[in-house]
């Protein structure tokens, strides 16, 4: 679910470099690596582990809970809030769970999926869609059952979903770049091609292999690639602008819109785009380990990054961190699904 935070300006008196010196996580013994997050609106933080299964705070961090049961696959790659009713979880192996909040027993949703790896939830108009490894889902509340969205991204890998406008469906490609899908249109029409082409400004290489999206209260789009940076569109997807090639990885994992500005998360820490300055912000005081893997921002302002080993908490709109990772209390490294 796209989240526009209305964070407050971060008192600096200029830019600072975008090459800091890396520093280390120090003896602080494993932690698992936190591949997505959620928060709901009264503030109630779900940790999605890429391994270890589901984790919950209700106090900004400061205790973990192990928050698993009922979930089949602890192997978390999206998370997506319904205010006031469910958490939906979707996984590698096991298809989407869902957790009714205040409850703490999650149950398999996964009919229909066709057993796909699910990339990317989002929540529209209480309307869960679910990207996955073979196109897009609509989950139907009344059947409990997934449907197909739309025609041709039957054998596409959806990374990333969003909303322009209120009707219209963006989808993410792993290689096949941005595709669109009119929601008040009929159900079985079909996706449309943007046709895009995401140019590398340094090498001249195009980039289809798109990550993650987001889409901000002006409707501007922002697209993170795989390896190639990040893009934005000022026109609903008509032209696109390269705005993510200085930034000292182009790896983007996650990206939060602020009003004009925003906050992206990249393999090599998290960095925030000031447009009145047209310049990269580096946020990395305090958060030693950079591999960031998601980004969520809270109605109150603090801002958490999942990170390959465990979570940060920043209560400034990213100028300083504290690490939040003793509460899960993780002491062996877990086997992956392809070791």
């Amino acid at each position: 679910m796209s989240v526009h935070a209305q964070l407050s300006p971060i008192p600096t008196g200029s830019v600072p470099s975008l090459h800091q010196e890396p520093s280390n996580r120090g003896n602080q013994g494993f932690a698992p690596s936190i591949q997505t997050m959620a928060v709901t609106p009264e503030g109630v933080i779900y940790a999605g582990s890429f391994g270890m299964g589901m984790f919950r705070s209700a106090d900004q961090g400061q205790s973990w809970e192990m928050w698993s049961m009922g979930l089949q696959d602890p192997f978390l790659l999206c998370l997506a809030v319904l205010p006031g009713e469910h958490v939906y979880a979707g996984t590698v192996r096991g298809g989407v769970f869902r957790l009714k909040l205040g409850e703490a027993k999650w149950v398999s949703v996964g009919q229909g999926l066709e057993d796909a790896e699910v990339k990317s939830l989002i929540v529209h108009q209480k309307t869960v869609f679910a990207g996955t490894g073979t196109g897009v889902f609509r989950w139907n509340e009344e059947s409990k059952q997934w449907t197909r969205v739309g025609k041709g991204l039957k054998q596409v890998l959806v990374s990333g979903l969003a909303i322009l406008d209120n009707r219209t469906l963006l989808a993410a490609t792993a290689g096949k770049g941005l595709f669109r899908f009119d929601l008040e249109g009929p159900h079985e029409g079909k996706w449309v091609d943007f046709e895009s082409e995401f140019i590398d400004p340094k090498e001249r290489l195009p980039h289809r292999y798109l990550r993650v999206i987001a889409v901000n209260e002006l409707q501007h789009i922002y697209l993170g690639t795989q390896n190639g940076g990040m893009f934005r569109s000022r026109t609903k997807g008509q032209t696109w602008e390269a705005i993510g090639r200085r930034l000292p990885n182009d790896s983007i994992r996650s990206i939060v819109p602020l009003a004009e500005d925003v906050l992206v998360g990249t393999g090599n820490g998290i960095f925030r785009w000031v447009q009145d300055k047209h310049q990269w912000m580096p946020l990395n005081t305090g958060l030693h380990q950079k591999a960031i893997q998601s980004l969520v921002v809270t109605s109150t302002q603090e801002v958490y990054a999942g990170t390959s080993s465990g979570a940060f908490r920043s209560k400034d709109g990213g100028a300083h961190w504290t690490d939040v990772s003793q509460g899960f209390g993780v002491q062996a490294v877990p086997k992956g699904p392809y070791q």
